[in-house]
């Protein structure tokens, strides 16, 4: 199949590219970005005047709930949530039923992700087997069966299972994912501890569990050296550490959920369990001290966070209901309002949610380099749109963004160079 796509504002990061040219496609692959292309014949053009084309989204953090829970959402479901929302790159924690923690369940979810032929799914093996902190797992076979890292995402009491986690995935060359978090000072806290949770009488979880967390891991990263990706920070306290570390060259990245930098612990005050997140929301400070992180690429990546539930999971007491959000389909426009309320630039922006996590992971994801897979989102900046529960893609509904108008849509995703999404069927054929 060949495909041009044709007047769009083409931005690539990764590649240093943000100018109006034609992108060409064939067998899957870019064959070249520019204005014209010699003996090219397109088989289907897509008129991308008025639009972006940027590199499809990568997204660190995405529980697709196959297998084990399925009655949540599939992975033929999620894939496709994500394709809708731009997203053509998604990576799955280790909490799965049963747990990443061998060979066999981690091509299972790779054969599935290739089945439905949405995007691609990367596992992320569990540091521990069956995440109970005891054993390590079998890092060599998990990383040849596809796991592109490792990832506890039960926090490790015992500093000495996680300083022998870190060396075992040092010498396999493995990226270890932290959220950090003292298992002990969150005590199954629901909400971030202050003002807001005394008077709603609900339990919190202190600035104090991260901050301890990240500077514990930051020590073990000083003494091991493994290339160490903090997951889901919280606090604008974590950041400046993180930076800091970043500035005395030890080898750690971040990234942030989404709604981290747009909700604060003021929107629970309804008891609203959509708002039941874990690393939960926090001040309105924490929340501007994370965007800086994110201006200052202390913070390279932004991940969605993705957690659908069915809808039973949210009916109970704020407290007793389960965690997440349902994030797939707000990960770019949330993204985007960094542009118009931090004049963040553009490039910058969509760096964070392409090349930013891309590189994290050294997959060859996000960016439209000449010869890279052809993954591409087509998206309508001056789009706005209202969120409608009703008409989430994602199995799961679970969002506290419902009702929210939004700038910025995907209008076209391309997945090994094919259509696997169009908004509307008129809108940008050529």
């Amino acid at each position: 199949m060949h495909i041009r796509i044709r007047n769009g504002r083409v931005i690539d990061p990764a590649n240093a590219v943000d100018a109006q040219l034609d992108v060409f496609v064939a067998d899957g692959k870019i064959v070249a970005v520019g204005k014209e292309m010699n003996g090219f014949q397109a088989d289907e053009e897509i008129n991308a005047d008025g639009h972006w084309v940027i590199p499809g989204l990568v997204d660190l953090a995405a529980r697709m709930r196959e297998p084990g829970l399925e009655h949540k959402a599939t992975i033929a479901s999620e894939t496709r949530a994500a394709a809708a929302s731009g997203i053509t790159t998604l990576c799955c924690p280790p909490d799965t039923l049963p747990i990443i923690d061998t060979p066999a369940v981690a091509e299972l979810i790779q054969k599935r992700a290739e089945q439905a032929g949405f995007a691609n799914l990367h596992p992320i093996a569990a540091l521990t087997k069956g995440l109970q902190g005891e054993n390590l797992s079998e890092m060599a076979s998990l990383k040849n069966a596809g796991c592109v890292a490792v990832y506890n995402t039960i926090p490790l009491a015992n500093t000495q299972i996680q300083r022998l986690a870190m060396e075992y995935a040092a010498t396999h060359n493995l990226i270890v994912f932290i959220s950090p978090v003292d298992p002990w000072l969150s005590n199954n806290g629901c909400v971030h501890e202050g003002r807001v949770s005394t008077r709603l009488g609900l339990p919190g979880i202190p600035t104090a569990a991260e901050t301890a967390a990240v500077a514990r891991d930051l020590a073990l990263v000083e003494q091991v050296g493994v290339h160490t990706h903090f997951t889901r920070i919280s606090t604008a306290r974590a950041a400046r550490m993180i930076a800091r570390a970043q500035y005395d060259g030890l080898p750690v990245t971040a990234d942030v959920c989404a709604h981290q930098f747009h909700l604060t612990e003021m929107d629970i005050c309804e008891y609203d369990s959509n708002c039941h997140v874990i690393p939960p929301f926090r001040t309105q400070r924490d929340l501007e001290g994370l965007r800086e992180a994110i201006s200052q690429n202390v913070i390279q990546a932004i991940c969605s966070d993705h957690q659908p539930h069915e809808p039973d999971a949210k009916l109970a007491p704020f407290g007793s209901t389960l965690p997440g959000i349902s994030a797939l389909e707000t990960l770019l426009p949330l993204s985007l309002r960094l542009i118009d309320e931090e004049n963040l630039p553009v490039s910058e922006t969509i760096r964070r949610i392409t090349s930013g996590p891309a590189n994290i992971l050294n997959t060859g994801a996000g960016t439209l380099g000449t010869g890279r897979q052809a993954d591409i989102c087509i998206m309508d900046p001056e789009k706005i749109w209202q969120l409608s529960s009703a008409d989430m893609v994602s199995h799961g509904h679970n969002t506290p963004f419902a009702n929210w108008e939004f700038k910025g849509k995907a209008v076209v995703t391309l997945f090994k160079g094919r259509v696997v999404y169009r908004h509307n069927q008129n809108t940008l054929n050529g």
